[in-house]
């Protein structure tokens, strides 16, 4: 708890000393024209989303207008400092949805104003460090992400360092606490994360990792190691993409594997790619986990596997994306099975049209839908959105 407070005091308070104090040979101008030339950060976005989950239970379906509003101001450089201060704020203009009303199904974004970060950073030779409350995004967010589509973003307590020397970047993170995206899952935690990523081969980069994640409160640990390649190469008037993924993970009782293929091709414009990703089981007792990741992004948008079955999930996946007069376009489909064991997981139909305008707007409609197999229940969400930011 004490080192949770710490980071974001020492975030802002070394940023105070470090302004005041260190540079007392600056004029005072030279502070005041720092402060000017700093960035306002505005990021505001009205989203509408509507869930149906046919469950055992007698909850309606859920209806939400919620509005998110990101208020905050960095300043400019100085001396290789920055200071960061943001504040985030969601309220609900309907709320037939729980959490807020437990008579209706989920709907995961609750009215909370926080502090979504504050920090200090320090950048110099391809050297840099990050102390206090932070967004850390590692690889494609499958381990470590934040959450960005929910309403309020998961964020950490964190103190973190990267050097990039040619085609080697090196990044290190130590977190105190998570700040999950809802309010009661904040949690307290010494965990560790280590990333190394080579872009030095033509075919792809290669990326190695290891995060060691402990919860304070239950003593549980969770350690994860693993590798990633991924790249793209061109040939004739086309490109094919390709990644490979595999991660060992083992708890205080339990051990499980990942991996995640995937190939494809884009021609003009159109990517067209089928993969198969795989959260593995210990004998049908525990399945793979990644607590910190951006799940939302994989394994479907109606978000039945955010937490991974004790079975596993073995998710085979085909999608088709491109664009059209500017509109973004994807569609997905996904098969979902058993790792240990023959269940039948059920499947599910995604589908996604967004399109940014005049520069700082953007709007969107998606729609998930999910029908259950041996397990589970059907479910169908869709989404609408504004956002602007500046």
């Amino acid at each position: 708890m004490e080192m949770r407070k710490s980071l974001i005091a020492a975030a802002l308070g070394l940023a105070a000393s470090q302004i005041v104090f260190s540079q007392s040979a600056l004029a005072e101008s030279s502070i005041t024209d720092t402060l000017k030339q700093g960035d306002v950060i505005a990021d505001l976005r009205l989203r509408y989303e509507s869930a149906d989950d046919d469950d055992a239970t007698d909850k309606d379906s859920a209806t939400a207008l919620t509005l998110r509003s990101r208020l905050g101001y960095e300043t400019a450089d100085f001396n290789g400092f920055k200071v960061l201060y943001e504040i985030e704020d969601v309220r609900a203009v309907i709320n037939d949805y729980a959490p807020e009303n437990t008579d209706y199904d989920t709907v995961a974004d609750p009215e909370n104003t926080e502090i979504n970060r504050a920090q200090i950073s320090y950048s110099k030779d391809g050297f840099s460090l990050v102390a206090g409350r932070q967004r850390i995004i590692l690889d494609n967010a499958r381990f470590v992400g934040n959450v960005g589509w929910r309403q309020n973003e998961q964020t950490f307590d964190a103190l973190k360092a990267s050097y990039k020397t040619g085609d080697l970047n090196l990044q290190y993170a130590y977190i105190d606490q998570v700040n999950g995206i809802l309010r009661k899952f904040d949690a307290d935690v010494t965990s560790h994360l280590l990333n190394a990523t080579y872009s030095g081969l033509k075919a792809g980069n290669l990326t190695g990792y290891a995060y060691l994640l402990k919860d304070d409160d239950s003593d549980a640990k969770l350690d994860t190691y693993g590798a990633r390649f991924a790249g793209k190469t061109a040939v004739n008037d086309l490109s094919l993409i390709y990644s490979a993924e595999f991660a060992t993970q083992s708890s205080d009782d339990f051990d499980a594997s990942y991996y995640a293929l995937e190939g494809g091709v884009v021609l003009s414009g159109i990517t067209l790619a089928l993969g198969n990703e795989t959260l593995g089981s210990d004998d049908g007792a525990y399945g793979f986990q990644t607590p910190l990741a951006t799940k939302h992004a994989f394994n479907g948008w109606a978000d039945k596997f955010l937490a991974t079955p004790a079975d596993g999930l073995s998710d085979t996946y085909i999608k088709a994306a491109g664009a059209v007069a500017g509109i973004k376009l994807l569609a997905m489909y996904h098969d979902y099975s058993a790792d240990e064991g023959n269940d039948d997981k059920g499947s599910e139909v995604n589908f996604l049209v967004a399109k940014n305008f005049a520069e700082h707007y953007s709007a969107g409609v998606k729609y998930a839908t999910y029908s259950a197999g041996d397990t589970g229940t059907d479910s169908a969400k869709a989404w609408l959105w504004l956002e602007a930011k500046f």
